[in-house]
């Protein structure tokens, strides 16, 4: 996972820089859709609301997510940045693909075909679609780095990562581009054929489009906050580390969860050399611990419980999680 050197790092640029296009694009939509009647302006318009108040929620995530651990939660806050990256999908489907779905069955309903001003809806969109390829390429340099520095193709470093918050503005940006495309072929058909129907499907395809995003943005986060396993490769790292360690015979069960972007919390069960005493058993797992910690950053907590690994209670809830006691992970 990509560390960052301060609270909201470059996630932080990426949201502002969004929030201030939304905001400028969506004034501008606004007016045009007004002046051109266009259901499909009017949807874009919606939908750049939808996503400054999404900007809005996320800059909240990344401010309260920072905060350090205390005595009323010991693991720290981190997971504060999943329920307000949450509340974005919400917003977006609420305040974006309703409004936008609403906006083209009323045209559709209402079966008027008047358009006024069509070039003011292709400026408008023109230069929405130059504001809005400026945060997303800031969005996707930042995929890219980040992906890059896991090893990982853009689509699987999505799948995996643990900070919504870049996650929600890439795809945000990306539907936006989108929309504002089927923005232009609706206005585009209008003018052509004089029929608003093509103005109202743009419309409805809109709130489709907006729909489909919030649903992926809500399923990543609802994971993430009831206890997300680590990213694979870490587990595996992990569990590679502490199986070589010369006290350790056998890795009997292995647990991790996710608490914060970048932030894990690590459990694993181990059955130890027999021959150690009380004093040796401590000390092994103070320097495993500390270990573990040093080579990846990530492990916010470790926590190493003595256990034989023949217990029948506790391979029977190793099995009943995995289906199999924990496997091996390949050399």
């Amino acid at each position: 996972m990509a560390q960052e050197s301060e609270p909201g790092g470059e996630s932080t640029l990426t949201v502002v820089l969004a929030l201030i296009v939304n905001f400028l694009i969506g004034i501008m939509k606004a007016v045009a859709g007004v002046l051109t009647g266009s259901a499909a302006l009017l949807a874009e318009a919606g939908h750049s609301v939808a996503d400054t108040f999404t900007e809005g929620l996320l800059l909240t995530a990344l401010r309260r997510s920072g905060k350090p651990a205390d005595a009323r939660h010991p693991f720290g806050y981190g997971k504060e940045r999943f329920f307000w990256s949450l509340m974005a999908a919400v917003a977006i489907f609420a305040s974006g693909a309703v409004f936008a779905v609403v906006e083209g069955v009323h045209t559709l309903i209402s079966g008027d075909d008047a358009q006024t001003r069509p070039w003011v809806a292709y400026l408008v969109l023109g230069l929405a679609f130059l504001l809005e390829s400026v945060s997303f390429v800031q969005a996707s340099r930042q995929v890219r780095r980040e992906a890059k520095a896991e090893g990982r193709p853009i689509p699987a470093y999505l799948r995996h990562s643990d900070d919504p918050t870049v996650k929600t503005v890439f795809f945000e940006d990306t539907a936006a581009l989108i929309g504002l495309v089927l923005a232009f072929l609706g206005v585009l058909l209008h003018q052509l054929t004089g029929s608003a129907v093509w103005d109202a499907v743009a419309s409805l395809a809109i709130g489709v489009l907006l729909a489909g995003v919030a649903y992926l943005l809500g399923r990543t986060n609802l994971g993430l906050l009831i206890g997300r396993q680590a990213d694979p490769v870490l587990v595996r790292a992990a569990y590679r580390r502490i199986e070589a360690q010369p006290e350790v015979e056998v890795v009997v069960d292995i647990l991790s969860m996710v608490t914060g972007t970048d932030r894990v919390l690590l459990c694993a069960r181990l059955d130890f050399d027999d021959n150690l005493g009380a004093a040796d058993l401590e000390r092994a797992c103070v320097r495993i611990s500390a270990e573990l910690r040093a080579e990846f950053a990530e492990l916010d907590e470790v926590f190493l419980e003595p256990v034989p690994r023949a217990d029948p209670e506790l391979r029977a809830r190793v099995l009943a999680r995995y289906g199999e006691l924990f496997p091996r992970p390949e050399r």
